[in-house]
């Protein structure tokens, strides 16, 4: 460990859930530490009973549990409108056919998008964003995909880009411009993947707007020879891909991700054998999003036995998006997993530290309280991890710091 400096802050008198997996003790649990940060990156973690006598940067945690701060590796949390009345007419028994028939689906999030102006779209997403990082997240994912045309695709980008420049928070912006067919290529959706591959994704990608590629692919999105198509445009320019794969159907999308060392196949609840295998060679990561499974009333569920036979890391999101899971809450995400998917709570909490990390190719820097990791942590009034997860809507946030700073 470098010598501790005088300017160094020491978080002392605290229980570390460090989830670090070279620490034995559940959670990577560190009873009686203390964490010492330098500027925005953690210098180490020390027993109390190594802190400097005198030093004059300190906070006293009173016991307080502090975890690495959370990640959402997987949210829409940009776009224009809503579709509530559309979910009401579903349960009132109205057919997903006819609401798209009338202009409902993601077409009215993609109309609602493409007419809202950049201000209004950030004023939205700034709402959506903070009710986050009320619950401890300091790390986001946001993609685009209800633009579908190069300008709608942009104005998206450049609204995630902004709420990182207002916010004490890293935002990981994706582009999913192949997230459906647009209306005006609905007869010819090849020449749609033209216009993304040949033009918006190398545009977006030359004023480093995103850090990476998605796709739909699936049997009411795109094909696999044309997300294969997608994926090869991305790897001509050296761009990292990930995929919403076997979500409703098993089209081999995952073992396609694999295949060009994809950072993260989400939903999965179709993936089979095949697909589990080619994740864990590739080190893809597996991302469960529980919130669409809950709100379309799923029956399948992920191969999480599978997954965990295999080594595969499995992460945990909102998908926060107007949909299909309209939930900006991470906590309650992590309890789904649990309760619908068969997590351990400790698994979930991997899956919102580091193997969220890892899906976002932020694996060696965030996730864990662990020296060289950036000082990102929240303080909670609990002592043990399972409660942040246990009872949604009642939130142990004391304090939540980004970058070596309460934010």
């Amino acid at each position: 460990m470098q010598q501790i400096h005088p300017d160094d802050v020491i978080w002392r008198n605290a229980r570390l859930a460090t989830m670090a997996p070279d620490v034995p003790a559940p959670y990577g649990l560190k009873e009686q530490h203390a964490l010492v940060v330098r500027g925005h990156t953690i210098l180490a973690a020390i027993p109390e009973s190594d802190i400097p006598s005198g030093h004059r940067h300190c906070v006293d945690l009173q016991g307080r549990l502090v975890t690495p701060g959370l990640i959402d590796c997987h949210t829409h949390l940009v776009f224009g409108g809503d579709r509530a009345a559309e979910w009401e007419q579903r349960l009132n028994g109205v057919s997903y056919q006819t609401i798209s028939a009338q202009g409902g689906g993601i077409n009215a999030t993609v109309t609602a998008t493409r007419s809202s102006s950049a201000e209004t779209l950030l004023k939205l997403a700034q709402q959506r964003l903070q009710r986050l990082m009320n619950e401890g997240v300091t790390t986001v994912e946001i993609k685009s995909g209800y633009g579908l045309n190069a300008e709608a695709e942009e104005k998206m980008l450049q609204v995630a880009r902004q709420l990182g420049l207002n916010n004490p928070i890293d935002i990981s912006p994706t582009l999913l411009a192949a997230h459906a067919v647009p209306p005006e290529y609905r007869q010819d959706p090849d020449a749609y993947l033209t216009l993304v591959c040949e033009q918006i994704l190398p545009t977006l990608w030359q004023k480093e707007l995103y850090e990476a590629v998605d796709v739909f692919c699936e049997n009411v999105g795109f094909t696999p020879s044309q997300t294969e198509r997608l994926f090869k445009a991305a790897a001509a320019l050296g761009i990292p891909v990930k995929g919403h794969v076997e979500q409703l159907s098993n089209q081999g999308g995952a073992a396609l991700v694999s295949r060009y060392k994809g950072l993260s196949a989400d939903h999965i609840e179709y993936l089979d054998d095949a697909g589990v295998q080619a994740m864990a060679q590739s080190g893809t990561v597996a991302v469960l999003l529980p919130g669409a499974f809950y709100f379309l009333q799923e029956r399948q569920r992920p191969p999480v036995e599978q997954l965990r036979k295999q080594g595969v890391p499995m992460a945990v999101a909102t998908d926060y998006n107007p949909g299909t899971s309209p939930f900006a809450s991470l906590h309650l995400a992590m309890n789904m997993a649990c309760v619908q998917f068969g997590l351990t709570p400790e698994e979930a909490w991997a899956g919102v530290t580091r193997h969220a990390a890892r899906a976002l190719g932020r694996h060696a820097t965030h996730g864990q309280l662990k020296a060289g990791f950036v000082a990102d942590f929240v303080v909670w009034d609990a002592t043990l991890p399972v409660e942040i997860l246990y009872e949604p809507g009642r939130n142990p946030l004391y304090q939540r710091v980004f970058k070596g700073q309460i934010a």
